[in-house]
Parts: C-alpha cells; structure tokens; sequence
C-alpha cells in the first residue's frame, strides 16, 4: 500500500489512463508488476514477470536508466514487435525507470488513450518523474529501515476512485432508469465480468440476468466467442475509446453493442442492428479485422461483399503468437523458413512466400514456399541496383503493399507479371536497426489491407526477422563448427585386443555444435594402449582448435610415463599462452599386467566397476590444470586392471546440473554404473547418458570414453576382484 497513493497521484495527474509499478528485488534479474490501476491483470498477466534482459519497453527503461516514450501501436510494431502482437490496440505509453542513490528499484509504466499526441506534455513528463523520484525514496527508506517492499504473490489492485457515492435512494433511481431504457444496458469490471445488466439486456441475448452476472460475456454466450467480444472489450479497456460492432446472435438476430470504457469500467448499450448494419468502428473510424461472426450469411438478396474475406482475429493471433513462439526455437533458415510459412500463408491468406537476403551486391532467395522455380530463379542473383520492390524495400526499410497489379505498376511501370499472383507485400527484415532481408508475400487475388492489417504484418516482419538473424549466424557457425570438428574428434576408435570400448561426444547445445571436449584412444603395441579425456574452458572456435592442439600434443607423446605425458603437454600450453584453462586425464593400458597407470591435470576422477559390480570413484592427485605453470609435476596413480572391469572417462558436463553438487553427482554416476547390467560397452555409453535425460542440449559438452577389460584370449580369468584401490565405494548408488 505504500506505492498507491505516488502512483495514483502520476496517473491523475498526466492524465494517464492505466499505471502500473515494476519492483526489481535484490539479487533479482526480473521484474515484478507489483502494483496496478486502471487496467484489468488479465491483460497484462503476460507482463507480471519479465527478465530484465528482455526487449519490452519498462525492461529497456529500467536496464537503461531512460524514459521510454512509444506513442502508438505503429510504432509498438516497429521497435516492439512481439509486444504489439499481443496488445494490438490503440494505446500510448511511457515507462521509466525507479532509481535511488544509484540503486534500481524497478520501473514505472503509464498508458494513455490512443488519441494520445504523438509526443509527451511537459507536464506529463512531469508527473513521471516525479512519481519515480517519489517511489524511489520510499523504497530506499523502507530497506533502510529493514523493511524493504517486495513483491507479492499476486499484484496489488487499485481500484478506480468515484467522484462520489451515491445514496442508496439515487442507485434505485438509477436502476430504475436504467430498466424503462429501450436499450439492453449492462456494466462491466476491467475484468470483462458483467457487474449490472438490465432485463432487457438479458432478453435481447437470450439469457437470464442471474445466468449473466458475474460471467464474461464471451463465455456465458458461446456466440460471442469468434471473437466479437472479447477483442473489442480489450481494445476499450486499453485505448480508452469507444467501440461499436455488431454480432449476429443465432438463428439470424443481429445485435448493436456500443462500448463506453472508462477507469473503472465499461457501460456497454444492446440493441436490435438494422438489416444493413454499419461496419465494425470506433468512434474514430474503422475497427479493427471483421471477423467471421460479423458477415452476415449469404442469402436470397443478399450479395457477398467484393475483395477477400479477411480472417478473424482469433485466427491471426492463434498463427501470430504460435509463429512468435515457434521461432524462439527456430534454428537454420529452412528451420524459420518452414515455420513462417506454416503459420503466416493460412493466417493471411498468402498463397506464396520468399525470404530474401543480400550477399555480395546481389539478392539471395534463402527459403521460398508457393512460387514457381521459374518466378525464383528470375530474381535469385538480381544486382541490389534493380529497380524492384523487393530489392527496393531491402536498401529503403520501408514496407510496400500493392493490392493489385495495376497498384505495382503505377509504382514500377517496367513491372511485368511472371505468375498468377494479384496482390504483393514486401516487408523489411530489420534486427538491431540493421537490414537483414525481406520477407516477400503475394497473394493469388486482389488484396486491400486495413492499417490493422499492415500494422500485423510489421510486426511479424519484426519477429521474423530476429530469427533469420540467428538463423543465417547459426548456419555460418554450422558449416564452420563441423569442418573444424571433422578433424579433431577420432572419427571411430581403434580395434584393440583384449578391449571392449566405446565413446560418445554431445555438444552443449545447438549454438555451434563445437566445445573444448575431446577424448582419444591409441593402440600402442603389443598388448599396450593410451586413453585421454580433456575439456578446454570454453564453447567456441578458439577453444575446439586448441582442444585439437592438445590432443596432438597427448598423442605425440603417448606411451611414455603419464606424468611425463602431461607435463610435455603442459609446457606446450603454456608456451601457446592461449588464456583457456585445460583438464585431462590421460591413462596407460598394461593389457598383459592388467594394470593402468594414470595422472590427472585437474580433471575429473574415473570410475571403476570391477567384474563383481563392486564400483569406486578413483582418488587421484588432482594436479594442476594445464596452461598454468610449466613446471607443474603430475603423480602417477597404478591400479589393478582385472578383465570384467570397466573404466569410465568422462566430462564435468555429464556430473554437473544447476544448483546440484558435483560430487553427489559424481556418486550418483558410480551408482548408476554399479547397478548397471554387464552390456557392450555401446549399450552402456547410451545408459548412462540416458540416466536423467542427458541427451538433450545442456549448458557443458559432454565426452565420455567407457574401457571394458576383456578376459584373455584363453578364456582364463585371473583370480581376485582387483579391490586394491583407494577410493568410494559406490556398488550401493
């Protein structure tokens, strides 16, 4: 309660319509909407938690520490697409960011009417920061005074003040009034839910008054579901104006509802639509899309209206938002390409689509649905001097709509029509103010878009083109990761006798495909072998290519002393100075002895499953990472070897999850192989990474090599358990 009265006073003041109060707690990388006024949760429920990294105009503020003023829905798609995609109103808002003695606190939001002035009154920036210098020393005091103000479970409500209250003589007099109107009249909450209605209300919709209070509208009357109701409350409630639609209820009765929203709010007046109803509008002029439910149905005297049926905006934003979150996971341009086109082509009605870069001085078509390949392979290589709309809109950024031929050729005379397409949108792909495309739709008959429409559309352009950003540098790193990594993971191990081994190498995930991983095995000789694992810091290309030097280095060296081996190799790094840190464990295989010989450079311990099921964590001194000091020694730790036995090498990604412990981890690991049965080694590299869904991207690369002993050529076992190492036994998980 201590943040209503500073925001009340900011919205009366500005004369804002809605306000609300973000809180960034300490140690927090989100913000809370804590408190609110004039709007309804439900609108804003996707906003009430938001990390501080996103793209939203109070994130921005609050992580810039500016004023961010957006002064309509245009521009909202412009510079916020997937804001605008959900809040597709007429609105106007300002945030700012909540600081005190160089501490953020959160952020403040204000809306206002959509016909709201392109620009913010002194007098409104005003109130903003006086509102914000204001709730930041009451945040400040309240910490320092130990008892600072969080967020709570739910947003706090302000609900709207009353000029005044009337008495309980002037209600019934307005009941009254209300009753003897020949209109239907009822009031809703910000919430939608209806609060009053009248008897005729009820009649005129085919229900009771006690079936209707309290309910949304759009879900006590199935038929306003499509979605004349709901969408047009929403854009009352937000733009703060008026709207009037018509809606058929069944069988062929069409209804007028008049929405007058307000801060507390709407009254909304029903009445019979004549035969010739007006169109869907605002008090400013025209309404949004026209759904579905709008058009009266075909019949004796009645004609279709000319031009295309434009969807229902339930339709669109169903496309609209499941494009938005289908491209988050979007990787590739055929990835984005496939997904765009399955969402926007039904949604719009497009009956072609292209996405176009540039790449030296020419048009490049990356991803193309519906065009003939003659069409695409006329503007596939056209020089970006061309005088055409699509190389125009990537030099200009700024969108062309042709709803007809004729439209297209009064703009380019030279235009010639190559397919039976009859209406075209050439959209700009800009990412961080940068061009990176154009996304080209044509449709196969005339097409008017509404402002609504277009303002859609770039946003959608907005969305896509962040993801064919990431999608063209995913691509480049693709190619490039796996030409390095072709070169420096063993592309298969060598058949050694007496060994049964296998290997598994998972990227930390789908950025490049490439990390600091590596594992190796080298057959030696007659009755010897090395093995390696390692992990340079980092998941990059300057990480893989020393990974690869190292790797070199351990293989060039292999079949000396395992010390010996990591010493030569740290030396090497060290010299290299290439400022990554590197673990490894190298292994020396005595087959005929049954003996291996390790040293370790920091690097994770091995387990050991002996042939009874007995497993251990391996106790080795540790040493120090590689690169570090050129005149480190690395102890060499011997252990018995026994045919039966399992070695197993591996990663820290495959022990470490956020929040858990390693050396729990590493137990639990053991544990697993302990209970595991005796399978090939293939069978049992896929177990354990199976054992809590490993498989799927993480944030380490994982390597693991498995080493199974195998029993001697003569079928002989040799005697014992080869329990004559140190470590934890882990046969129990």
């Amino acid at each position: 309660m201590l943040l209503d009265a500073p925001l009340v006073q900011a919205v009366q003041e500005s004369g804002a319509s809605a306000g609300l109060v973000f809180l960034l707690p300490p140690g927090d990388s989100r913000l809370h909407l804590t408190v609110m006024t004039g709007i309804s949760r439900r609108i804003v429920a996707p906003w009430e938690r938001m990390r501080l990294a996103g793209s939203v105009p109070v994130t921005d503020a609050v992580r810039e520490r500016r004023l961010v003023w957006v002064a309509g829905h245009e521009e909202m798609a412009r510079r916020y697409p997937r804001a605008a995609l959900a809040l597709p109103y007429a609105f106007a808002l300002a945030t700012a960011p909540i600081t005190a003695d160089g501490t953020d606190w959160g952020g403040l939001a204000l809306l206002w009417p959509g016909s709201h002035p392109p620009d913010l009154s002194p007098r409104e920036h005003d109130s903003l920061r006086a509102c914000c210098h204001h709730l930041g020393l009451l945040l400040q005091h309240a910490a320092d005074t130990g008892h600072p103000v969080l967020p709570g479970p739910e947003p706090r409500i302000i609900p709207a003040l009353r000029t005044r209250a009337p008495g309980a003589a002037e209600a019934l007099a307005a009941f009254d009034f209300a009753e003897r109107l020949p209109e239907g009249a009822c009031a809703l909450d910000l919430d939608g839910r209806i609060t009053f209605l009248t008897a005729t209300a009820a009649e005129l919709v085919g229900a009771t008054v006690g079936e209707l209070r309290g309910a949304l509208p759009w879900e006590a009357l199935p038929w306003l579901r499509d979605p004349v109701f709901e969408d047009h409350y929403r854009a009352a409630v937000i733009s703060r104006q008026p709207v009037s639609f018509t809606a058929l209820r069944p069988p062929d009765r069409w209804l007028s509802f008049r929405l007058h929203p307000d801060a507390g709010g709407l009254s909304v007046l029903i009445a019979p639509a004549p035969t010739d109803r007006p169109t869907d509008r605002t008090e400013d002029g025209p309404a949004d899309l026209p759904t579905a439910a709008d058009r009266p149905a075909d019949g004796p005297g009645r004609s279709r209206p000319a031009g295309p049926a434009g969807p229902s905006r339930t339709d669109v934003l169903y496309h609209l938002l499941h494009l938005a979150a289908a491209l988050t996971e979007a990787v590739g341009v055929q990835d984005v390409t496939e997904r765009v086109a399955n969402q926007i082509m039904p949604a719009f009605g497009v009956h072609a689509l292209a996405l176009t870069t540039a790449a030296e001085g020419r048009l490049r078509i990356v991803g193309h649905r519906g065009f003939t390949a003659d069409v695409l392979d006329r503007f596939e290589g056209l020089p970006l001097t061309a005088d055409t709309p699509v190389v125009r809109v990537l030099s200009s950024g700024v969108p062309s709509f042709f709803a007809t031929f004729e439209d297209l050729r009064r703009a380019y005379p030279e235009a010639v029509l190559q397919d039976d397409m009859a209406a075209w949108a050439f959209l700009p792909l800009i990412a961080s103010g940068a061009p990176v495309g154009s996304l080209v739709l044509a449709y196969d008959r005339p097409f008017p878009w509404s402002p609504q429409e277009r303002a859609m559309l770039t946003s959608l352009a907005g969305l896509v083109a962040q993801a064919l950003d990431r999608a063209l540098l995913y691509d480049t790193k693709h190619r490039l990761a796996r030409s390095l990594q072709a070169g420096l993971l063993p592309t298969g191990l060598p058949r050694i006798p007496g060994l049964d081994v296998a290997a598994r190498y998972l990227p930390a995930g789908r950025v490049t495909d490439i990390g600091g991983d590596f594992y190796d095995l080298i057959h030696l000789g007659e009755g010897t072998a090395a093995a390696a694992i390692g992990d340079v810091q980092g998941h990059n290309v300057n990480a893989a290519a020393l990974m690869g030097q190292v790797r070199t280095a351990v293989h060039a060296t292999a079949g000396a002393p395992p010390g010996e081996v990591l010493a030569r190799t740290n030396r090497l790094l060290t010299d290299l100075d290439a400022g990554l840190l590197t673990s490894c464990l190298y292994v020396h295989l005595d087959l005929a002895e049954h003996r291996a010989r390790m040293a370790s450079a920091g690097h994770p311990p091995p387990l050991l499953r002996h042939p009874d099921g007995y497993t251990e964590v391996l106790t080795l001194p540790p040493g120090l990472l590689l690169g570090i000091d050129p005149d480190t020694d690395y102890p060499t730790t011997e252990i018995t070897l026994r045919p039966g036995s399992v070695l197993a090498l591996y990663t820290d990604g495959l022990v470490e999850s956020p929040g858990g412990d390693i050396e729990e981890e590493i137990v639990g690991l053991a544990g697993h192989l302990a209970r595991s049965g005796p399978p090939p080694m293939e069978t049992l590299a896929d177990d354990l990474l199976h054992r809590t869904g490993l498989t799927s991207p993480r944030g380490d690369d994982i390597a693991l090599l498995l080493i199974g002993a195998q029993a001697d050529d003569d079928g002989g076992t040799a005697p014992g358990t080869g329990r004559d190492t140190p470590g934890r036994d882990c046969s129990d998980g």
